[in-house]
Formats: C-alpha cells, sequence, structure tokens
C-alpha cells in the first residue's frame, strides 16, 4: 500500500510539473506570438456540405505543384542554346536540340522518379485550374460573390487568370514541338494588336520569332513571379475568408445572422487532411499510369514545322477553338491591316470574358437594387436568370472546346471539316440562347412543383376509394426540414424596381433606378432578372 501511495504521489507531482512547464511554455509564446487568440481560431466552424471542399481542392493541388515544381527546378535547364542529344531515348540520338528540350528528356528518362514527378506535376496543374473553375461555379451559382465577398470573388477571378498564364508558362518550357506551336500562335496573337503588336512580340521574345530569350523569361516567370503572386491571393484569400465567414446553406437553425459547421479543429481538419491525402495518392496514380505530354513524340520545336492534331491544355482549348471559329476578316486601314480573325477570339473575348466576371458581382447589386449582406446560399433554383446565364455561359465555353479539337473530330467521326466548323459557328450563338431558356424555365418550374407539393403534401403512391366511388391518391405532409428549405433556402429576392421617369410609376430616386433613360433601363432590368416582364408576372 506505502509502495501504490508513493507511486500516485510521484505521478501527481510530474503531472503538477508538466501543467507547470505547459504553462511556461504558452505564457512565452504569447508574450512573443498571439497564441492565445488561436483558441477561438481553432473552433471557427466550417460548413458540413461537400460542395465546400472545392477550395480545399484547389489549395492541396496547389501544394502538390510547388513541392514537385521545387524538385523539377533541380534539373530543368531553361536554355535556348542548340546541344546534339545523347541521353538514353536513342530514337532521338544525334538529334539537335535545345537546351530546355535536353534537359526535359533527361528528367523524363535519367532522373530516378524524374518522369513520375513530371506527370505529377502536369496532372496537378490540371486539377488546380479545374478545381478554381468549379468553386467560381459553385460561389456563382449560389450567389456567394455577393456583399460583403465582392473583393473575395475578384481575387478568385485573378487567381483563375494567374493559374492560367501560370499553365500555359510551364506548359511551353520543354520547347517541344506542341509547345513550340502554341508559343507560335501566342505571337501571332501579339502581333494581331494595331500599331504596338511588332513592339510587344520583340520585348516578348527579344528578336525575331523564335529567339533565345523566351524560355528563359517564361521559366522566370513561372518559378518566381506567377507562384509568388499566386501564392500571396491565395493568403489574402484565406485571411478573408476567415474574416468574413463562409456562407452555409439554409436549415433549420442556420440564418443569416449566424454560422453552423464542423470547428476547424479537430474536425473539419480531420476531413479536410483526408482531402489532402486523397490529392497527393491521386495525382501520384495519375502520374505513375496515365501518360501525359509525352514531348519525346513530338520532337523538339522547329519554326519550319508543325504538329497536326494537336490541342492545347483544356484550360486553353476555348480560346484555340474562338481561333478556329472565326472567319479570316481582315481590314486594311492607313496601310495597317487589323486581322478581326485572330484580334477578337484571341484579345477582345478573353478581356471581355474577365471584365464581365470582375464586374458581375456589382452589375447584379445594381440590376436589383440589393445592398443587403447575404451570409445564406442562394438555391440555384431560386434564382433562375443568374442559373440561366451561368449555364449558358458554360454550353458556349464547351462549344469553343470542342472547335479547339474540330480537326481531331472531323477525322475521327467522318466528319466535313468545313461543315463541322460552320456547325460550331451556328452553335456558339444560337446553343447559350436556347439553354438560358431551358434553364430558367426548369427553374420556374421546380420551384413551383415544391410549392405544389408544400401545399398539397407528398404523395405515398397509395390509393383510396372515395365515398362517391372515385379513387384518389394519399398524401402526406412533407417533413418540417424539408419545407424550411423551401421557405427558407435563400434570402427572399428584393421586389423589382418600379418603373422610373417620365410614365409616372416612379419619383425618379435612387431606389426607384434614378431618372431618364438609365432608370428605365434599370427597370427593365430589374423585372427582368426577378423573372417578370415590364409590367407584372
Amino acid at each position: 500500500m506505502i509502495f501504490f501511495r508513493r507511486s500516485r504521489l510521484k505521478a501527481r507531482a510530474v503531472k503538477q510539473q508538466t501543467r507547470q512547464a505547459a504553462g511556461r511554455t504558452a505564457e512565452g509564446l504569447d508574450a512573443r506570438l498571439p497564441v492565445s487568440e488561436a483558441g477561438g481560431l481553432l473552433r471557427k466552424p466550417f460548413p458540413d456540405h461537400w460542395s465546400f471542399l472545392l477550395g480545399e481542392l484547389a489549395l492541396y493541388s496547389l501544394i502538390v505543384l510547388v513541392l514537385t515544381g521545387v524538385y523539377l527546378t533541380l534539373f530543368f535547364k531553361p536554355g535556348m542554346h542548340e546541344v546534339v542529344y545523347h541521353g538514353s531515348y536513342t530514337p532521338l540520338s544525334g538529334v539537335r536540340m535545345s537546351e530546355a528540350f535536353d534537359s526535359t528528356l533527361r528528367i523524363s528518362f535519367d532522373v530516378r522518379g524524374g518522369l513520375l514527378i513530371r506527370q505529377m506535376h502536369h496532372w496537378a496543374a490540371l486539377v488546380f485550374l479545374a478545381a478554381i473553375g468549379v468553386h467560381l461555379l459553385r460561389i456563382f451559382f449560389t450567389g456567394a460573390f455577393r456583399k460583403p465577398r465582392e473583393v473575395n470573388w475578384m481575387i478568385g477571378v485573378t487567381l483563375f487568370l494567374l493559374a492560367l498564364a501560370e499553365g500555359f508558362a510551364g506548359y511551353s518550357l520543354p520547347d517541344d514541338l506542341l509547345s513550340g506551336t502554341g508559343l507560335r500562335i501566342a505571337q501571332g496573337i501579339m502581333l494581331s494588336l494595331p500599331l504596338v503588336g511588332s513592339y510587344i512580340s520583340m520585348f516578348v521574345f527579344g528578336a525575331e520569332f523564335p529567339g533565345h530569350d523566351v524560355i528563359p523569361r517564361l521559366y522566370g516567370a513561372h518559378i518566381l513571379l506567377l507562384p509568388g503572386l499566386i501564392l500571396a491571393l491565395v493568403t489574402v484569400h484565406l485571411i478573408l475568408v476567415f474574416y468574413l465567414k463562409h456562407t452555409q446553406w439554409a436549415a433549420p437553425g442556420r440564418t443569416n445572422r449566424n454560422v453552423v459547421g464542423k470547428p476547424l479543429f479537430p474536425q473539419f481538419m480531420a476531413t479536410s487532411g483526408g482531402l489532402s491525402l486523397m490529392v497527393f495518392g491521386v495525382t501520384a496514380f495519375l502520374g505513375g499510369v496515365a501518360q501525359i505530354n509525352p514531348v519525346w513524340v513530338y520532337g523538339p520545336y522547329r519554326p519550319d514545322q508543325a504538329s497536326t492534331g494537336a490541342q492545347p491544355d483544356w484550360y486553353v482549348g476555348f480560346l484555340e477553338g474562338a481561333l478556329r471559329l472565326v472567319p479570316p476578316w481582315e481590314t486594311t486601314v492607313a496601310g495597317h491591316t487589323l486581322m478581326w480573325n485572330v484580334l477578337l477570339p484571341a484579345v477582345v473575348l478573353p478581356l471581355a470574358m474577365f471584365a464581365l466576371l470582375y464586374a458581375y458581382p456589382f452589375v447584379e447589386a445594381w440590376v436589383t437594387g440589393d445592398r443587403r449582406e447575404h451570409h445564406l446560399c442562394d438555391r440555384p433554383r431560386d434564382r433562375p436568370v443568374r442559373t440561366g446565364l451561368g449555364a449558358a455561359a458554360v454550353s458556349a465555353y464547351a462549344v469553343l472546346l470542342l472547335a479547339g479539337g474540330n480537326d481531331v473530330a472531323a477525322a475521327t467521326f467522318g466528319i466535313d471539316l468545313n461543315a463541322l466548323t460552320r456547325v460550331l459557328r451556328t452553335a456558339l450563338i444560337v446553343l447559350p440562347v436556347v439553354v438560358f431558356v431551358v434553364v430558367k424555365r426548369v427553374c420556374l418550374a421546380l420551384r413551383e412543383a415544391e410549392l405544389e407539393r408544400l401545399a398539397e403534401g407528398e404523395e405515398t403512391g397509395r390509393m383510396r376509394q372515395t365515398v362517391e366511388g372515385g379513387y384518389e391518391e394519399e398524401h402526406r405532409p412533407v417533413s418540417d426540414e424539408e419545407r424550411y428549405v423551401v421557405l427558407h433556402g435563400s434570402m427572399p429576392a428584393p421586389p423589382p424596381l418600379p418603373a422610373a421617369g417620365r410614365d409616372g410609376t416612379g419619383d425618379g430616386s435612387a431606389e426607384d433606378g434614378g431618372g431618364g433613360e438609365a432608370g428605365r433601363l434599370r427597370s427593365a432590368l430589374s423585372h427582368w432578372f426577378a423573372g417578370k416582364g415590364p409590367d407584372g408576372p
């Protein structure tokens, strides 16, 4: 008994000393770091819906990109000087090529694990851009870009733009025939700019195409400039997410004034950590079994050659498709030739697309007059016009992406290439309009069906005979949770702005949309966005 009592006393003394040491450590750290504030941060609630993990998917694929990219920089030589290849890939033995292509082949065939890491890097880049794109779509369709998150939406769009540039720069570094053809197209886009095109081309390439400076310059942008900007914006984006908190789906107990979800530690960290392991595992699996960008098949770039059946990665495929669809329009003004078939699809279209993405939160707020803070996600069916616009944009992108491989599609299915091009030109104009109308109608129908189910109850599938001898189907009331989601799935949309100006229905104030033509336009757009005509439903 005396032995056990002494053991307990020793254990208590050890525990007390441990607590004192931990307390002194915490006090020392708190005097130098914001440790005491971290407790509340670790209990921050995160939504448990799967769609909120799309941002984490992009983050973890970015980490894979950084880790694999650091490994690749140890062996890659971004030089344009010509060398003779004498590596392990014998079909190209004795072939003249640039130092960049030579080092890419050595990474693929002579560096231990080099091909695995290189393919992991390429697959992670595709996942990164896809995750950002789908994440932006989720934000758009649920209205999570509205006040107070407009700045974070703009940061997300900027991240997508920087990721496009980063992907294109990395894709061009091996200096193979496929990526060199892409650089040649990029130079043609620069030359299409009126007056300044030739100067911009000389500035980027340092000489007549291809020159000796473009690969080293792209390398510097790819490993320093663009990653630095991306990491800085990701940091700001995450800070704003913590500060503004996540949006959430409506459910009993979830309102526009609270945040309900898993605490950051340990529940959400466990979920997010599992996702990170899945991203690492899937990219490693793809890098090991799914061949991507086999540059040794294409061979080194030569300005007098072009690869056939060549399509870029999907994230710039829409640009390739736009170039193929625009007819060969040219205009000569004062001795200067405007190449509309390049300028419109490759310069005007991307600028207009990103300008619209940046401006959309403010345009919608101006049209609807909705200046409230929104912390509840919209169900897409509750905003039929916005959902229709998003679906129309996705359909237009799909047409452009298909047009980017029209030659391969025509050869594969035995279709006339010119006929296919004409069909895709028509689809680019007609399909988005059809998709918008259909999606809007579907959203309205879904909403009406839900309201009808709330009023009449849910069908049970059982029939009963009435006293009159007829038959009717039994219904049961819908659940309280479903009723709440249908009635409070998002904040009620503000009523359409009244007509303004000379018709006498409004006073011309800012709340009425202002006076004059701008006010009447805003009022008409407000009714249209609400799914109503200018004179009512």
